[in-house]
């Protein structure tokens, strides 16, 4: 099965006081076989764990729950969180505690860098809580990331998962210049969810967005994921592939979604394997480079061999029209 994290945080202090005061939400549904996983026991789990907690890192793969930070970790794959483990939003379907964040590390870019150095990453993911509180939203921190990274792994591929930097005028811009391999954004649901899943985005400004990273540096590979399961009708589903499409995005993610806590958002549905089979078919038809859907799919879930796919099915786009 599936565990998840703790509702407080190791000060004592709850993960989620915003959702406190909530009703719990019915458990209606029994998690179909297709969706558990077994708990991580295996040696290279073990052995990842360790090298994040030595370097004082973060990883989302923890503060998220995922369900596949087994498999990830016994692999040495992990994406690392930078900018704290508070987040200054609380959407309804995320784990990721919720506050006021402390001050930047800034020694943090070195320890990803040297965590990536020593785990032998050839493809690291890099993401973050949203700092709102920052005049920038953490742009500068991203940048400051990126380039420790290839200072001290120069063949390392960079893969960042940003926030929307809403309303932080010129902290795209920044993040672009420092020219990461692959430029993750994720709309998470479609936009009739957004007031009451992630109330504090909006669906148009995450498609500029990516659309403007495009537009800035068309050499950067764009991506984008959403979960389902939160009551979304499949035509929003498509509706959605054609509006990153016109953003010219490349990558896209299809997941379930699943429900950390009772005060988090109910699963309204169980999208069987045969569906997700079915949206990674019309996904490719809509011009996506690459497409993972599946029920067990995350952001960053074999990020590194899906880039290795991604680079090659754009080469053999391009070869193909001259």
């Amino acid at each position: 099965m599936v565990t998840v994290l703790d509702t407080t945080r190791p000060s004592g202090k709850m993960r989620h006081p915003e959702k406190a005061h909530r009703p719990d939400q019915p458990t209606r549904l029994k998690k179909p076989d297709w969706i558990r996983v077994k708990a991580p026991t295996s040696k290279g789990f073990h052995e990842t764990n360790k090298i994040v907690k030595s370097h004082n890192l973060v990883t989302v793969c923890g503060e998220a729950g995922c369900p596949n930070i087994g498999e990830c970790w016994d692999q040495k794959h992990a994406s690392f969180m930078i900018m704290g483990e508070i987040c200054t939003r609380a959407c309804a379907f995320c784990n990721v505690a919720t506050g006021m964040p402390g001050a930047l590390d800034k020694e943090e870019p070195v320890n990803v860098a040297k965590a990536v150095k020593k785990m032998g990453l050839k493809h690291v993911v890099i993401t973050s809580v949203d700092r709102d509180d920052l005049a920038d939203g953490g742009a500068q921190h991203f940048v400051e990331v990126i380039q420790a990274i290839r200072e001290y792994s120069p063949g390392t591929t960079v893969e960042i998962l940003t926030p929307d930097f809403l309303r932080k005028e010129g902290a795209l811009e920044a993040v672009v210049a420092a020219k990461p391999d692959v430029f993750n954004h994720n709309l998470e649901t479609v936009p009739s969810n957004y007031l009451k899943v992630r109330p504090g985005a909006r669906y148009f400004h995450s498609i500029r967005l990516l659309q403007r990273v495009k537009e800035l540096d068309p050499s950067i590979f764009t991506k984008s994921g959403i979960m389902v399961g939160l009551g979304e009708e499949r035509n929003e589903v498509l509706q959605l592939m054609d509006d990153l499409r016109i953003a010219d995005v490349d990558f896209l993610t299809i997941g379930q979604y699943l429900q950390p806590t009772k005060k988090h958002h109910e699963v309204m549905s169980f999208v069987t394997p045969d569906e997700f089979k079915s949206f990674e078919t019309i996904a490719y038809t809509k011009g996506f480079l690459m497409v993972s859907a599946s029920p067990l799919t995350r952001s960053s879930h074999h990020a590194g061999s899906d880039f290795e796919k991604l680079r090659a099915n754009r080469e053999a786009k391009l070869a193909s029209i001259k």
